[in-house]
C-alpha cells in the first residue's frame, strides 16, 4: 500500500502503469530506554528502484557529530563522500576516499537543551542494480536553540553488490557515540 498520498497507478493509453514513485514502508526502529549503539536494517528486498531512511537522532555525548553507515557489512576502505555543511556563522567542506564507511549527516548530542533531536532523509539510488557502484546523498540538520547545523552529503559504495543491509552509527572523534531512546529510523522502499 503506497503512503504519502501518492497514487497507486495510472493509465496511459490504455495500459496500466506502476507505482512510480511510491514510497513503501520496509522497516522503523525505534531506539529503547537502553540506548543503541547501532541500528541495522537487513534483509532488504530487491523489489524497488531506491530507498531512502527518514530518521530523527540523539546521541548520548558531543554536541553535532556525524552518523555513518557501512553497507552489507563491507568494513573494508571502499567508500568514498562529499559533504557541505554549515553552522549560521560558518561552512565548510568534507571530502574523503577509501574509508571504512559513509559519513552521511550530523545530528545533535547530549549538550544540546533535553529534546533536541536531528533530522536526515537518505536517499540510496539503484540499490539493486549489480552493473554498478551505489550512490547515496543525505540531507539532515539540527537545531541547538540559538544554535544549530547543516549537512549536505553524498557518497560512493565501490561496489556493484546489491544492497541487503545497512548499519547507522553515530561517532564522535572515532568512537561509537550510542543514539539515545525515541531515536527512530523509518526505511522506504520507492519504485521505479
Amino acid at each position: 500500500m503506497p503512503i504519502l498520498g501518492v497514487v497507486a497507478s495510472s493509465t496511459r493509453q490504455g495500459q496500466v502503469v506502476g507505482d512510480t514513485g511510491a514510497m513503501f514502508p520496509l522497516g522503523m526502529v525505534q531506539v529503547g530506554s537502553g540506548g543503541a549503539s547501532t541500528v541495522t536494517f537487513s534483509s532488504i528486498p530487491a523489489t524497488y528502484k531506491h530507498l531512502q531512511i527518514r530518521s530523527i537522532s540523539r546521541g548520548t555525548s558531543g554536541s553535532f557529530d556525524q552518523i555513518y553507515a557501512q553497507i552489507n557489512s563491507d568494513t573494508g576502505a571502499n567508500y568514498a563522500n562529499h559533504a557541505l555543511y554549515g553552522d549560521g556563522s560558518s561552512a565548510g567542506v568534507l571530502a574523503g576516499a577509501n574509508n571504512t564507511s559513509f559519513s552521511i549527516g550530523a545530528t545533535s548530542g547530549s549538550t544540546q537543551s533535553t529534546g533536541i533531536f536531528g533530522a536526515i532523509v537518505i536517499d540510496i539510488l539503484d540499490y539493486a542494480n549489480t552493473n554498478k557502484f551505489k550512490t547515496i546523498r543525505a540531507l539532515s540538520g539540527a537545531d541547538g536553540n540559538g544554535s544549530g547545523y547543516a549537512w549536505f552529503a553524498s557518497g560512493l559504495w565501490r561496489s556493484t553488490s546489491a544492497i541487503t543491509s545497512i548499519k547507522l552509527e553515530r561517532l564522535v572523534s572515532g568512537s561509537n557515540n550510542p543514539f539515545v531512546q525515541y531515536t527512530q529510523f523509518a526505511l522506504y522502499g520507492i519504485k521505479g
